[in-house]
């Protein structure tokens, strides 16, 4: 347990999530075990106690996640005293906001939430069971306000509401972003000749993706169509961990090999069914996500439902923007984004990530969604 508290608390820092010295990771074993001591401890503790749980992570985000959830803090402070002000601000999340690190304060809030942002101070998240349950929820909540930041900025900008104070953050937020990771390097060349070298490029393209900023945390998908089988990263797996965790799945369904495969399963399988590719790659890159949920009709009749009932095609360049929303029927997944790829090699989903090909390796994939993201920071800005 010590060894998973230290890699986890390591990992906020590696993915830029926290500074050094912030990230305090506490799991219980036979006892509570921290990754390091300190006062705010005292505090913590309790909340395993009344919320019955395996891991308690404390952190001040890494900038520019702290400046954007302070600007978002005061959004949410804001509308709850005046119903006025945003009202037409959807996007503006319902942050889980706590007044003070207080056992009182944080208790009822990670109740309701397994999350809570203390202005000013930092965030709180917990782990039913383990400590990568706590870093899990610290990562979306730094990525959900990350988006909602800049969707908010631009509504705002299209909407003539912009004001001096919007402007002054966001171009303090920009230039605190860290310029967006391009590694040189060439992933295996494929095609791949026998089935350890399929594991070994699906190994390898995951950390890459991971270590260019390019999924949520270290979640997404891929796989590999080699031999009549599609092999794929396995649900809940980290991309930068792989090893283990590929399920090799016969093209002809003839095994339930896939019960522990993606829950996009069906999505890359119908993909490998219909086109010529043989890598496929999920991933969420930020500024890729911003642009999908930006239209611009504010006043649309299905606002709020766009993931899956958007009346419009959309697109970015010559790439398709889908909806993907639902399990089944005409807006889910496996139906929208097989027929997007088919056109271009890739295609965003609203409010979700983007997906790209290759024809023979993971090199063609990971470029196109490297582009497609540098792309869409140059639209947004």
């Amino acid at each position: 347990m010590e060894d998973l508290i230290h890699k986890y608390a390591q990992k906020l820092v590696l993915r830029g999530l926290a500074d050094e010295k912030d990230p305090l990771l506490g799991a219980r074993d036979a006892e509570v075990i921290w990754n390091r001591k300190d006062p705010k401890t005292e505090i913590l503790e309790k909340a395993f106690l009344e919320l019955g749980v395996n891991a308690v992570l404390f952190s001040r985000p890494r900038e520019p996640y702290r400046t954007i959830i302070e600007y978002l803090c005061e959004m949410s402070l804001k509308s709850a005293s005046n119903p006025q002000y945003g009202a037409t601000a959807a996007l503006v999340p319902n942050l889980p906001l706590a007044e003070r690190f207080s056992e009182s304060s944080l208790i009822p809030v990670l109740q309701r939430r397994k999350r809570a942002v203390i202005p000013g101070y930092g965030i709180v998240s917990t782990g039913t069971l383990t400590p990568e349950q706590a870093f899990v929820t610290f990562s979306y909540l730094c990525f959900s306000c990350f988006v909602n930041f800049f969707s908010e900025i631009l509504r705002k900008k299209r909407q003539g509401e912009m004001t001096e104070e919007d402007r002054a953050t966001l171009n303090a937020v920009t230039d605190m972003m860290d310029k967006q990771k391009e590694e040189s390097l060439g992933l295996l060349r494929g095609p791949y000749n026998d089935e350890s070298m399929v594991f070994k490029a699906i190994e390898e393209a995951g950390r890459r993706v991971v270590s260019c900023d390019l999924v949520d945390s270290y979640f997404g998908n891929l796989s590999y169509r080699y031999a009549n089988k599609l092999y794929i990263s396995q649900t809940g797996s980290s991309l930068d961990e792989l090893q283990h965790c590929i399920d090799p799945c016969p093209l002809d369904g003839s095994s339930c090999v896939a019960i522990t495969a993606s829950s996009e399963f069906k999505v890359h399988l119908d993909i490998a069914r219909t086109t010529d590719m043989k890598a496929i790659l999920h991933g969420h890159p930020r500024f890729s996500v911003i642009i999908s949920i930006d239209c611009g009709e504010y006043d649309c009749q299905n606002l709020g439902k766009c993931h899956g009932q958007c009346h419009r095609d959309r697109y970015f360049g010559d790439i398709s923007i889908v909806p993907g929303g639902f399990k089944r029927g005409p807006s889910s997944l496996y139906r929208t984004v097989p027929q997007a790829l088919k056109k271009s090699g890739a295609a965003i989903v609203y409010g979700h990530g983007v997906f790209t090909t290759g024809m023979e390796d993971f090199n063609e994939a990971f470029n196109r969604m490297l582009t497609i993201e540098k792309e869409c920071l140059e639209e947004y800005y």
